[in-house]
């Protein structure tokens, strides 16, 4: 095992971006006593945390997956997002193998078609254009009965923006067979009562009828689903349900959330809920949400060698994920590299998150559950790098209710002081950052409330009692040298592989 210099917690306030703008910018608007005593005391700088900077098209909001990929893994990694979009481009997306795979096994079955995914285009987890490539592969190739099961957004785009998309898809000759909300749809938290009712909608029809995907998101409102994320599971037409011998695409390219569906179309040995139906069909999702997907997905995830978790692993050190379940995925999978395996020398802690519609309703989450355990296993001295997650700021702010994310950004204020005291304490050096912004922008332009993350920078803060550290000079960068910045603290040289810097200058 190697000696370090230092041991270092990577704190992430997710979602606590940075603004100079007062309006809806919910952090400058928080008491924040802690946050305000930091930027006083201690060396920081602003990391860039959207767009190209994390592997994302320009003017592309950030998102927890990308910005907790880019720290753990110390470079550039290109989306799929933008990969899609250069095979659409490129015309090589007409031609990709598991897609014609799946279009001649539809063909020759003279059976259905089902296009299943979010219906937005912020690309975050999908986008409509990915879905418009696909309803001209399908026009090509002379397929027929092509139905698509449509996931209302509200979250990532405007929380009542669902007939636009509507509209975008008939003009493309698309025929919409379901309509629910993401919040049944893409759960990625175990609440599988929710996945159910997805589930019950695409293969038994089970839901409220409307004559159209218009009506059903008209009738939705009537009934009080405040947002289109919200929408209760409706049929539009009952042909387009999915049967024994059909094709399914799900054009979701972000892992995370089409994992729990995507088992339940697709696993034979699945038994989280009782399925009446269990259509046999030819499932192909267009990204490996995990490993039981790698060899059936459209697109293949970049193969990320030497991350920070594997550097730090192999140099025999001990390392702690911590986070509620609603970041299990990104201070593992994702910070790993997309790889779901723990390191060697890696444990993994996790939080339940709180189980109600949504967080507005409890603003605090588990941040101070959180809190405590880091405080228990900082004063062991047992780990040489812990990453933290408070969730608070990026999962509250998706209501984009005002006195909710103001009592979030108050709450992680104080957790993360309690963290930071205990470091301190225990002689640890803590980098905190964010891996997008959200809570620092929840207004759009035109004064109505903003679901989405932001396209701003984050902060990042070198937080010790070495004199050398308290005074040291950073200069501005992005999350791909978050990786190298932990490796320079530690003392341990950076891989080739990572060709982020250390954030710290004269390094």
């Amino acid at each position: 095992m190697v000696k370090t210099k230092n041991k270092v917690i990577l704190l992430i306030a997710d979602g606590w971006g940075f603004s100079k703008k007062r309006k809806g910018n919910y952090i400058k608007q928080a008491k924040t006593p802690v946050f305000e005593n930091l930027k006083k005391k201690y060396p920081h700088t602003l990391n860039k945390a959207s767009g190209e900077a994390v592997g994302l098209p320009e003017g592309s909001q950030g998102n927890s997956e990308v910005g907790h990929l880019h720290m753990g893994a110390g470079r550039i990694v290109w989306q799929l997002y933008s990969k899609i979009n250069k095979a659409i481009k490129d015309k090589s997306f007409f031609k990709n193998k598991r897609l014609e795979k799946v279009i001649d096994f539809v063909k020759k079955k003279d059976s259905k078609l089902h296009l299943i995914g979010l219906c937005s285009d912020e690309g975050v987890h999908a986008h409509v254009k990915h879905l418009f490539a696909l309803l001209e592969m399908a026009k090509k190739k002379k397929i027929e009965n092509v139905y698509i099961h449509f996931f209302a957004d509200g979250r990532d785009v405007p929380e009542k923006s669902a007939k636009k998309y509507i509209k975008q898809i008939k003009n493309k000759g698309g025929k919409i067979a379901t309509v629910v909300g993401r919040y049944y749809s893409m759960d990625r938290d175990n609440n599988w009562k929710r996945t159910k009712k997805a589930y019950d909608l695409l293969v038994d029809g089970k839901g409220f009828d409307a004559e159209n995907a218009e009506k059903a998101v008209d009738n939705a409102y009537k009934r009080g689903e405040k947002t289109d994320y919200y929408i209760k599971p409706t049929v539009v037409d009952k042909e387009g349900l999915i049967e024994d011998g059909d094709g399914v695409i799900f054009f979701n390219f972000r892992t995370d959330r089409p994992r729990q569906l995507s088992h339940a179309l697709y696993n034979k040995k699945f038994n989280k809920f009782k399925r009446k139906k269990i259509p046999k069909i030819k499932f192909v999702p267009f990204a490996p949400y995990d490993d039981r997907f790698e060899s059936i997905s459209v697109f293949e995830e970049e193969d990320i060698k030497k991350d920070l978790g594997e550097v730090l692993g192999k140099k025999g050190l001990k390392q702690l994920r911590l986070a509620e379940t609603e970041k299990y995925a990104h201070v593992t999978y994702f910070f790993n590299g997309q790889d779901e395996k723990p390191n060697k020398g890696e444990e993994r802690k996790m939080i339940q998150s709180p189980k109600v519609p949504s967080y507005d309703q409890k603003p605090e989450m588990s941040a101070y559950e959180i809190a405590e355990e880091a405080e228990k296993q900082i004063k062991k001295k047992k780990f040489d790098f812990i990453l933290l997650n408070f969730a608070n700021c990026d999962l509250v702010g998706h209501s984009a209710v005002k006195k909710a994310i103001i009592k979030c950004v108050e709450v992680v204020d104080e957790c993360q002081g309690k963290v930071i005291d205990s470091a301190l304490n225990n002689d640890y050096v803590v980098l905190l950052t964010a891996d997008h912004g959200s809570a620092e922008e929840k207004l759009y332009l035109d004064g109505k409330p903003k679901p989405s993350h932001s396209c701003n920078p984050v902060n990042f803060f070198v937080i010790s009692d070495d004199e050398k550290l308290k005074k040291a000079k950073l200069k501005r960068g992005g999350q791909k040298d978050v990786a190298p910045t932990v490796l320079d603290i530690m003392g341990i040289d950076k891989p080739k592989e990572m060709t982020g810097k250390s954030l710290i200058k004269g390094k």
